[in-house]
């Protein structure tokens, strides 16, 4: 405040997808309708947000770089197209958009034979149109095989005892013989490579991805028990240090194959992305900020977009305030994750399924109480 003056609200929406429901993209539009219904003309800057699983290419996109699209093979051997974001040398590829989930029919999973190999075509791609920053976003993966079927699209082999290659997945790994890394795509070693992602998983073990995520994706107990010996085997090959390394059993182990044979180096997702989609800039000229995803529970606290939105808002000195579809946090929890007040859109619409339904007017008609509640009339000019 100078000379009496007011300084003038201005909201900055920086929220996550709500999965099954709205794009980031679409949280953001939504948001500032409601705001607007309510203050006709407020500042309202949008910045969707992502951190580093699907929607992270959507999300690079928003913020002004460039959509580009590749062929690539889909986890089961399918041909698809896949898109990455590019501004000037800088490139942001997004893992599940070769290799994820959402390319699975539905009902249909395969936890020992998905392949990430459409994932190697990708980053090859970004190679060939003039990357040389790549922040390499992984979650949402269809697959457990360590990377393997990355590192092979990039130029490895991966052999068995008679001298052949090895099949697709991580089921396949148990074969493994030999490892032959020399083919490598050679620009990976003048690439500055970031394993973006909001999980610090090792590989294997009680904590490793095929024990907390290969149910996910498909695994029986016995697929996870033979992932895990599979990945373990497949580590003790190429070099079991990086195998304990944060973020190595990131989806699916690709976290592993990036470290231990790209030269990657980790860093949680959406600190990466704030940086990239430049969060800095838009927070200092911002007086409130909206944060989110479609629920907020304990794992948001674990590296999840809203968390890192929070504590940069916070560390700056901003208001920030959550819409979300699900909240399964306590106040205290909020409040030590530097969020003053988050608004559920299941207070207003108990039935879940009706609620993703009608997620998009229901968060106008939250984000019209928010500007009621932290836009006091006075400071709207």
């Amino acid at each position: 405040m100078t000379n009496g003056a007011v300084t003038a609200a201005r909201v900055l929406v920086a929220a996550d997808k709500f999965k099954g429901s709205l794009t980031a993209v679409q949280v953001a539009e939504r948001v500032t309708a409601g705001l607007r219904r309510v203050v006709p003309g407020l500042a309202v800057e949008t910045l969707p947000v992502a951190d580093g699983g699907d929607g992270t290419v959507a999300a690079a996109v928003a913020a002004g770089f460039e959509r580009r699209e590749a062929a690539v093979t889909g986890p089961l051997g399918e041909s698809l197209t896949a898109a990455y974001a590019l501004r000037g040398t800088t490139a942001v590829v997004e893992m599940a958009e070769a290799s994820g989930l959402q390319h699975l029919p539905e009902g249909v999973f395969a936890p020992l034979t998905a392949t990430t190999y459409g994932s190697g075509e990708l980053l090859r791609a970004a190679l060939d149109a003039g990357a040389r920053t790549i922040v390499f976003g992984v979650g949402g993966s269809a697959t457990t095989d360590g990377g393997a079927g990355m590192l092979a699209a990039l130029g490895a082999r991966f052999l068995d005892a008679d001298g052949k290659p090895i099949g697709p997945g991580g089921g396949a790994l148990k074969d493994l013989v030999t490892a032959d890394l020399s083919g490598l795509d050679a620009r990976f070693r003048d690439v500055e490579l970031v394993l973006a992602s909001d999980v610090d998983n090792p590989l294997t073990g009680p904590k490793g991805a095929p024990a907390v995520f290969g149910p996910q994706k498909g695994a029986t107990p016995e697929d996870v028990t033979a992932l895990d010996e599979a990945l373990a085997h497949y580590a003790s090959v190429l070099g079991p240090e990086a195998a304990e390394a944060p973020g190595a059993g990131a989806a699916g182990g690709i976290g592993y194959g990036a470290l231990v044979a790209l030269r990657a180096r980790f860093r949680p997702g959406i600190e990466v992305m704030l940086d990239i989609l430049g969060f800095g800039i838009a927070l200092d000229r911002a007086t409130l900020v909206i944060t989110g995803e479609g629920s907020l529970d304990e794992q948001t606290l674990h590296g999840k977009a809203p968390a890192g939105v929070a504590a940069a808002a916070r560390a700056a000195g901003k208001d920030v305030v959550a819409v979300c579809g699900r909240l399964a946090l306590t106040e205290e929890a909020l409040s030590g994750a530097g969020i003053t007040r988050a608004y559920p859109l299941l207070d207003l619409e108990p039935d879940p399924a009706l609620c993703m339904a009608q997620a998009g007017p229901l968060l106008e008609r939250v984000a019209a109480d928010i500007a009621r509640d932290f836009l006091p009339t006075a400071q709207l000019y």
